[in-house]
């Protein structure tokens, strides 16, 4: 392994054996044929009850790059991704999700962004063409992301998405709290920091179960709606700093 990591892909996973260590294979791929040896591969395992400890163990040798690093128990989503870019290296973060329903084939469209942005771009959101998602998923996330939307005015059409690149700093600014991935655009946003869009893939799942349902993602994101309205609402702003 080099000490000179730029990109720290982040996967938090629960149960997902049959599809972790495969999407491992793809991300190392991906970014060994993009910018080999400048990456890291952090899997963040969030309780899992099955083998995807086991799996991603055993591609260690395989993949050098590769990191697992275990909560013990299962703390959520979020959670996951915050324990991943505190542990992240690199200054750079991708974000995916465990599934493999994200392409990582779509990685480097997101680092191209960053390359050729300007200094205040702090993230890059992947929103999905084509869902591979059933017929009720898909109209309650329509309709979620419209209310969202029309509340916090952030524009974005798919905050769903897990496929997103972030800097590293600006991530480990923002407020933390369970679910806050779902609001990651409209945190960064508040920050002053340039939000960007490209399109993505998105794929059917391979194995496993989806962990989210419907009406529990309704019944929670409505409370964290209202907080995170709440905390554009209590925001000065940047502070423009200077030492003296």
């Amino acid at each position: 392994m080099t000490n000179n990591i730029a990109v720290s892909v982040v996967v938090p996973v629960k149960d997902e054996a049959g599809n972790a260590a495969a999407l491992a294979r793809e991300i190392a791929g991906v970014l060994q044929a993009s910018r080999p040896g400048a990456h890291e591969i952090l899997f963040i395992d969030d309780g899992s009850t099955d083998s995807t400890v086991a799996e991603l163990m055993a591609l260690r040798a395989e993949l050098p790059q590769l990191r697992v690093i275990s909560h013990g128990r299962n703390l959520g989503q979020s959670r996951g991704v915050r324990t991943g870019v505190q542990h992240a290296r690199g200054g750079l973060i991708v974000t995916l999700d465990g599934d493999g329903q994200n392409d990582p084939a779509d990685i480097p469209k997101l680092l191209a962004l960053f390359e050729q942005g300007s200094q205040r771009l702090g993230m890059v959101a992947g929103q999905r063409l084509k869902r591979q998602d059933t017929w009720r998923k898909r109209m309650a996330s329509r309709y979620g992301n419209a209310v969202r939307r029309w509340t916090l005015g952030d524009d974005a059409r798919d905050t769903g998405c897990g496929l997103k690149a972030i800097r590293r700093d600006v991530y480990l600014d923002l407020p933390y709290f369970d679910h806050m991935h779902r609001y990651l655009i409209t945190l960064v946003m508040r920050e002053n920091h340039e939000v960007q869009f490209v399109d993505v893939g998105h794929r059917a799942r391979g194995a496993g179960i989806s962990k989210y349902g419907v009406w529990d993602r309704a019944l929670v994101g409505m409370s964290d709606l209202l907080g995170v309205v709440w905390l554009k609402r209590r925001f000065r702003g940047p502070a423009d700093t200077k030492e003296l």
